[in-house]
C-alpha cells in the first residue's frame, strides 16, 4: 500500500486509539462552543434567526458524528466517515451564510471555516494526508463561493479573491496542519519501523549463530555433541556391532523428537516463557494448531500488546491461552480461535481498558470478544486463514 494511502491509525492503531479520547473530549466540545460564541458575539448581525440556529445545530451534529465514528468499537475508520463530518461542517458554514446575509460586516468573525478546521484537526489521526488536503481543498472551494455577497461595504474595496483567501484561510491552514500531522507521523513511525525491523534480524542472525557455535544451547546443541563425536568416531570402524546400532537409533530417535518440539514451538510459547520470566506470572498455551504463526506482524503486537499488559502490574494472577481451529470451515479458510483466559491478580483490570485492546485487535483484522467476571477475564479472538 503507498504511503499517500496509509493514515496513522493503520500503522499504529494504538495512536488511534489513544487519540480518541483527545477527539471525544476536546475536538467536538471545541467546535461546538466555538460556534455558539461566535453566533452570539455577532447576534446583532442576524437576520434570520432560524438559519443561525440550524448552523449550530449542524456543527452538533458533526462534532458527534466525528466522536461516534472515531469509537474503538466502531473501528475501522474509513475516509468517507470523514467526508460527512465535513459535509455537516460545510452546511453549518451555509447556514451561517444564510443567517446574516447581507448584513455580514466582516469575514473574519464567521465560525463555518473555523469548525470545518478543528474538525479536521481532530480528525487526523485517522486519516491520510492525501485524504485531508483533499477534504480541505474542496470546503475552501466550497465556502470561497459564499465569500462574493457574503460581505459587508466595509470588504467591498478589497479584491475578490483577497476576500475568499480571508475567509477559507482557517479551513487551508488547519487542513494543512493536518495532512502535516498525519504524513509526519506516518513517515516516521514507518522509519522506526524499519530500523527495529533490521535490529531484530541482526539480533536472530546472531541468536542461530549462537546456537550453531554454542556448547550448551538448547536441546539441539546437546544432540549435537553427542551425534556428531558418535559419527565421527564410527568412520574409522569397519564393523558396526550392535550396541553401536542401537545407540545410532536412539540418537536419530531423539534427533526428530527434539526437531518436532522444536518446530511446533511457536512465538507464542516464546513470549509466554519471557513473560513468566520477567513478571513472575504463569503463562501457559495450550495449542492445538500451530496457525498462530499465521497471523501479521501487526496481529502479533496487538496479541502480544494485551497478555503483557495483564502479565503486569499484578492484573493477573495467571494466564491461559488456547489456540484451536474450529470445526466450522468458510469459504476464504478456516477459523483459528484464540482465547486468553486470565485469573485475576491483586489489582484487577477493568473491562473498558481490556475493551481497548480487543479495539486495536479488531482494528488489525482480528474478530474480539471481552467477558469479565469477578475472578476471570476472557478475551476470545477470531482469524480466518486460508
Amino acid at each position: 500500500m503507498s504511503t499517500a494511502r496509509l493514515a496513522p491509525k493503520d500503522i499504529d492503531p494504538i495512536v488511534g486509539l489513544a487519540s480518541s479520547s483527545i477527539l471525544q473530549h476536546f475536538g467536538g466540545v471545541v467546535a461546538t462552543l466555538t460556534a455558539v460564541v461566535i453566533t452570539i458575539a455577532h447576534w446583532p448581525e442576524v437576520v434570520s434567526p432560524v438559519a443561525a440556529i440550524a448552523a449550530v445545530v449542524f456543527v452538533v451534529v458533526a462534532s458527534v458524528t466525528a466522536t461516534l465514528a472515531t469509537r474503538p468499537s466502531r473501528a475501522p475508520f474509513t475516509p468517507e466517515r470523514l467526508w460527512i463530518v465535513v459535509v455537516f461542517g460545510v452546511g453549518a458554514a451555509v447556514a451561517e451564510y444564510l443567517s446574516t446575509i447581507g448584513n455580514d460586516r466582516y469575514l473574519y468573525d464567521d465560525f463555518g471555516p473555523i469548525v470545518i478546521g478543528i474538525l479536521m484537526v481532530s480528525l487526523a489521526p485517522y486519516c491520510s494526508w492525501t485524504t485531508l488536503l483533499t477534504a480541505g481543498a474542496l470546503s475552501a472551494a466550497v465556502l470561497s463561493v459564499l465569500v462574493a455577497d457574503g460581505a459587508g461595504p466595509v470588504w467591498h474595496r478589497l479584491p475578490v479573491v483577497a476576500m475568499m483567501l480571508v475567509f477559507v484561510m482557517p479551513t487551508v491552514v488547519a487542513s494543512a496542519a493536518a495532512a502535516g500531522y498525519s504524513w509526519a507521523i506516518v513517515h516516521i513511525t514507518l522509519e522506526w519501523q524499519r530500523k527495529a525491523n533490521q535490529v531484530l534480524l541482526q539480533r536472530d542472525a546472531e541468536l542461530r549463530a549462537g546456537l550453531a557455535r554454542s556448547a550448551d544451547h538448547g536441546r539441539v546443541a546437546v544432540l549435537r555433541r553427542e551425534v556428531l563425536p558418535f559419527l565421527a568416531s564410527m568412520l574409522s570402524v569397519e564393523r558396526v556391532s550392535v550396541a553401536e546400532a542401537d545407540r545410532a537409533r536412539q540418537l536419530a530417535e531423539a534427533l526428530r523428537a527434539t526437531l518436532r518440539d522444536e518446530i511446533a514451538t511457536s512465538w507464542l510459547n516464546d513470549l509466554a516463557a519471557d513473560l513468566e520470566r520477567r513478571q513472575g506470572v504463569p503463562v501457559e498455551v495450550v495449542e492445538s494448531d500451530t496457525a498462530v504463526a499465521s497471523l501479521h506482524d501487526d496481529q502479533r503486537a496487538a496479541l502480544t500488546a494485551l497478555l503483557s499488559w495483564l502479565a503486569s502490574d499484578e492484573r493477573a494472577a495467571s494466564i491461559r491461552v488456547a489456540v484451536n481451529r474450529e470445526d466450522t470451515e468458510l469459504m476464504r479458510g478456516r477459523v483459528v480461535r484464540i482465547a486468553v483466559d486470565a485469573v485475576v491478580g491483586a489489582e484487577p483490570p477493568n473491562r473498558r481498558s481490556i475493551e481497548r485492546f480487543a479495539a486495536v485487535a479488531r482494528a488489525v483484522g482480528l474478530a474480539a470478544e471481552v467477558a469479565t467476571t469477578g475472578e476471570n477475564v476472557t478475551v476470545e479472538f477470531r482469524h480466518v486463514i486460508g
